[in-house]
């Protein structure tokens, strides 16, 4: 039985990724403390600290570990961690050699350590997905470039648009996450064997070597002091998870009130039976959209619990640490379960261009308000041409007439706009596009994304 809808095994495959879940699971877990306490045997023998043969055993006997996870739950209930009850049963595992196991260590330099080993491999996990999400938006922001639509402020018509700029928009997000998260990774991916207050005196002189040589086995930066009450590498972490996932959102969001009847620009990939209503036969209902904006929601809530979390008392910590058992975790795996939504919808997104179109002429025009205005404004002056466009988009909106043909019936504008060919060239939303083409272009170009490109960088 699940209390968590990560784990549950109707709703874990919908919010999360087995992947995912894999990384952070209890027996997964478990591997990244015994590894952890292999390496550091390993280490402490490069040093001299303990007999090579004892840290050979210990290796071996971790090689060969099964935790007895019942009697490990027992005991943990009992002492608070999992460590000391861990180290019993690989103490054993491991006969005459395992009185060397988990020399000098505390318990939170194992379990911090581990927790590190696990963000690697599902900071990995993440670059895959993304990265797969990004060559999804560079394909959309290339196959639509110039697939008119109308741009929308505060839900109203407002310019036109394509497609391929808001997906190139969308693009720019992730580009500057895969940015982020590389710059991420040094401050992260750092070991933590620090001893008991962080002073590594039980290890005396030899301290600082054997914390160099478990990271070296680990291949782990090296920390530059203690951070075992300095937690701002895992709050940023997951910050960054929300960031994504805020920006995963974004698109879900505008995905959704795209899927709208009203709208009815784009569809969500169809899957007979997906989104469907147990009442109501004609719905098809934006689900994957749907759980990416509930995923980032339980994310943000997370960042802020990380962020409190930050705040440790002296040189050990009485509950922070804790409320990161419950933070980290969930994070990545319902931002994995937010990408891998991200990644289905967007790979098999339907897009209506005639729709689109259909869309960005409903106003009869006025979507293109601005360019007349600029256009007359070199006539009349800025002021005067605002008052004339604004009182014709009125006439306009009330008569419920095409805009260029209340315009045509204004001699004055008329001629200041080239006559009725020159209105009906500046109502043309194709006309209004500004630097819309060129700026998806440089942002695949920069990416190495472009293909099928003329020698001036444009779509051949």
């Amino acid at each position: 039985m699940s209390t968590s809808l990560i784990d549950s095994r109707i709703f874990g495959d919908m919010f999360g990724t087995a992947k995912m879940r894999q990384v952070f699971c209890d027996e997964a877990l478990i591997d990244r403390y015994v590894e952890v306490e292999a390496a550091l045997a390993r280490a402490q023998a490069r040093v001299g600290i303990i007999p090579g043969q004892a840290a050979t055993d210990i290796a071996r006997a971790a090689g060969a570990f099964t935790a007895d996870i019942d009697r490990l739950a027992r005991e943990t209930l009992i002492v608070g961690y999992p460590i000391l009850p861990l180290v019993r049963q690989l103490s054993e595992a491991a006969g005459e050699a395992g009185r060397y196991v988990h020399w000098g260590a505390t318990t939170q330099d194992i379990m911090d350590t581990a927790l590190v080993l696990q963000l690697r491999q599902a900071i990995g996990e993440l670059e895959k997905q993304t990265g797969m999400l990004q060559a999804t938006l560079a394909r959309l922001a290339q196959d639509h470039r110039e697939t008119l639509m109308a741009g929308r402020t505060h839900l109203q018509h407002a310019l036109p648009i394509t497609f391929g700029y808001k997906a190139a928009v969308w693009l720019s997000m992730f580009d500057r996450h895969m940015a982020r998260l590389r710059e991420l990774k040094p401050r992260l991916l750092v070991g933590s064997f620090s001893g008991a207050a962080g002073t590594l005196a039980s290890l005396g002189s030899q301290g600082l070597q054997v914390q160099r040589a478990l990271c070296e086995e680990l291949d782990l930066g090296v920390p530059a002091i203690t951070w075992h009450v300095a937690r701002d590498n895992l709050a940023e972490a997951v910050g960054f998870l929300a960031l994504l996932t805020g920006s995963l959102a974004k698109i879900a969001t505008d995905v959704s009130l795209m899927m709208a009847n009203e709208f009815g620009e784009v569809a969500e990939p169809f899957v007979p039976g997906r989104g469907a209503s147990s009442t109501m036969p004609q719905k098809r209902n934006p689900i994957s959209c749907e759980v990416i904006i509930a995923n980032a929601k339980a994310v943000r809530q997370n960042a802020a619990l990380m962020f409190d979390a930050a705040v440790h008392d002296f040189e050990r910590s009485t509950g922070p640490w804790q409320a990161e058992w419950l933070a980290i975790p969930q994070s990545f795996v319902l931002t994995a379960g937010a990408l891998a939504n991200a990644v289905f919808m967007l790979e098999g997104l339907t897009v209506d261009k005639q729709r689109m179109r259909q869309n960005l002429d409903i106003t009869g025009g006025l979507i293109v308000a601005e360019a007349i205005m600029m256009a007359a404004a070199s006539v009349l002056g800025r002021q005067a041409a605002h008052e004339r466009v604004y009182e014709a988009c009125k006439q306009a909106a009330e008569n419920a007439r095409p805009l260029s043909q209340v315009l045509a019936e204004q001699a004055d504008i008329c001629d200041a706009l080239g006559g009725a060919a020159g209105i009906e060239r500046l109502c043309g939303p194709e006309s209004y596009l500004g630097s819309t083409l060129a700026m998806v272009d440089g942002l695949l170009m920069a990416g190495g994304r472009l293909s099928g490109t003329s020698s001036e960088g444009r779509p051949a």
